[in-house]
């Protein structure tokens, strides 16, 4: 294989690994400020002990993650000079900025106001150490709202020109600078999708987690009888602590389904203006069309949709829905594959000049099997997070008849218990596609041209790819494969025990106690 294939395998395992622990500490962090908010307003002190235990359960989770996320993220920004030092050298003067202001200003905050929260219990005031927690929840997302201007750059940029003198991509401040790459329309479409996105996934985990203790509590209550001192702590236990956590997740669940199709809609409409081929590539709209069908399944492999994509059969539509979503006009005309490329290669012509002067013939079309699959996947998986969360709803509401374990709104059911496994990592996968789509629909750019902006802004990924020998890309593949490897393992193992152990049975006098009383190990 060449540098430029095995650099974008290597920039694709990296990225896609460490965007699994991103959604969860954005979204965990969030829900956490908000269990620890609860508490602090508890007017009784039993339930200010049972907010208390809830935060620090998911605190200790959310401190694992991070610290993953850490770890694997400083990797991501190495690559730019280690694989694609035409690419920063092209637009680093651009990219580089909000980059900077990630780690200058978001992530330092988060890091020092995480650190104050952890070691803060029963030492801060306790508005203090509540307003540390809302800190980290604020640098996540501000290290997610920089992180995304400087990948819409990529997208769309803006408030950019090309210096003919230098060969580079410069900031232009009669565009409005770097405040005009911040306030990039991309960035602003893309910044709710992928915070509600966080959202699900946390709101996912918490429920899963909870439900499964919940479950388990009360089975095991169950079996040693309500009538006991230690099966009615076990009740107690579900009841009081793990069916808050549960509702509370699942409201959480409800909130980020809506926002993330609400938010979904306005960027699909967007890209279908600044970037035709992804859209079309994502629908194997092979040629133009009024009135266009959404197409629900196809039939054909990797070879047949990207050999020609009229060899694409579509099996299920949708008539005129495509059209809806891209323009809300059921009858509007959308440019397909076909089209798009003959009209690429006239605009940008239908060769390309690699970095060390060679020519090779262009191709304007990303792979058409993973952006229409990738797409559809990042759709589905996510229903899961849908059904869980009407399904709990239902299942944990308080019924005026049956037994007093229904009373309760609590149930001993196997088939929920399991499937509220199944679903945690549904958003995760869901969040992974999404972004699997979103950098293969934008190839064979680096940069895509921005289709109002200075059209010499722009980059092919062939272009921007560093001048080295395969074998140093290869080493470094293979190493940072393993060692992400041994970090996933890590990674779960800690998740599975801290998950798994939960939270301690409550002790007989502990309601009458102070929530500050309640100590627990973060698990360092």
């Amino acid at each position: 294989m060449e540098a430029l294939d095995l650099a974008r395998w290597q920039f694709g395992v990296t990225t896609v690994y460490h965007f699994i622990f991103v959604p969860l500490t954005i979204g965990l962090s969030l829900l956490v400020a908000i269990m620890q908010t609860y508490a602090y307003r508890a007017k009784d002190a039993e339930t200010r002990t049972a907010w208390v235990k809830i935060t620090k359960f998911f605190g200790q989770l959310l401190i694992i993650n991070f610290g993953i996320g850490i770890a694997t993220g400083i990797v991501q920004e190495f690559q730019f000079g280690m694989n694609w030092s035409k690419y920063s050298i092209f637009v680093g003067d651009i990219f580089g900025a909000p980059l900077a202001l990630e780690g200058l200003l978001a992530f330092f905050m988060e890091s020092t106001f995480l650190g104050l929260w952890i070691f803060g219990w029963d030492k801060l005031p306790k508005k203090i150490h509540l307003l540390s927690i809302w800190m980290v929840a604020l640098g996540t997302a501000l290290s997610a709202y920089f992180i995304l201007a400087a990948n819409s750059f990529m997208q769309h940029p803006v408030a950019a020109v090309f210096n003919p003198e230098t060969g580079r991509a410069e900031l232009d401040p009669s565009q409005g600078g770097i405040w005009g790459v911040l306030t990039n329309s991309t960035t602003l479409a893309t910044f709710p999708h992928v915070i509600t996105g966080a959202w699900l996934v946390a709101a996912c985990f918490v429920t899963g987690v909870a439900t499964w203790h919940m479950i388990r509590h009360t089975r095991k209550g169950q079996q040693l009888g309500t009538d006991t001192a230690e099966g009615a702590a076990h009740i107690k236990q579900a009841r009081t602590i793990f069916r808050p956590a549960v509702r509370f997740g699942v409201v959480w669940m409800l909130i980020a389904g809506v926002g993330l199709g609400i938010s979904g809609d306005a960027q699909a409409k967007l890209m279908f203006e600044q970037q035709p081929m992804k859209m079309a590539s994502a629908e194997a709209l092979c040629h133009t069309e009024k009135g266009a069908s959404f197409s629900l399944l196809t039939l054909g492999g990797p070879d047949a949709f990207n050999a020609n994509c009229d060899n694409v059969r579509d099996v299920i539509t949708v008539p005129y829905l495509l059209s809806v979503l891209a323009t809300w006009d059921p009858h509007a005309e959308l440019k397909g594959v076909t089209e798009l490329e003959k009209e690429y290669k006239e605009k940008y012509g239908e060769t390309v000049t690699m970095p060390d002067g060679s020519v090779v013939p262009a191709n304007y079309t990303p792979d058409l099997f993973t952006s229409y699959w990738s797409f559809r996947l990042m759709i589905g998986l996510a229903g899961f997070a849908a059904v869980l969360a009407l399904w709990m709803l239902w299942v944990t509401r308080e019924k005026k008849q049956g037994d007093e374990i229904s009373k309760q709104g609590l149930t001993t059911s196997k088939l929920v218990s399991t499937f509220a496994l199944i679903a945690i990592p549904m958003p995760f996968l869901a969040n992974s596609f999404g972004w699997i789509f979103t950098e293969v629909g934008r190839q064979p750019w680096v940069v895509a041209p921005n289709p109002t902006g200075d059209p010499m802004v722009r980059l092919m990924t062939m272009q921007g790819v560093s001048n080295h020998p395969s074998w140093i890309v290869v080493t470094s593949l293979v190493v940072f494969t393993l060692l992400y490897g041994v970090l996933a393992v890590v990674w779960y193992q800690l998740m599975h025990r801290y998950s798994a152990k939960g939270i301690s049975l409550p002790a007989p006098d502990e309601d009458k106690a102070d929530a500050k009383e309640v100590s627990l190990s973060f698990g360092y």
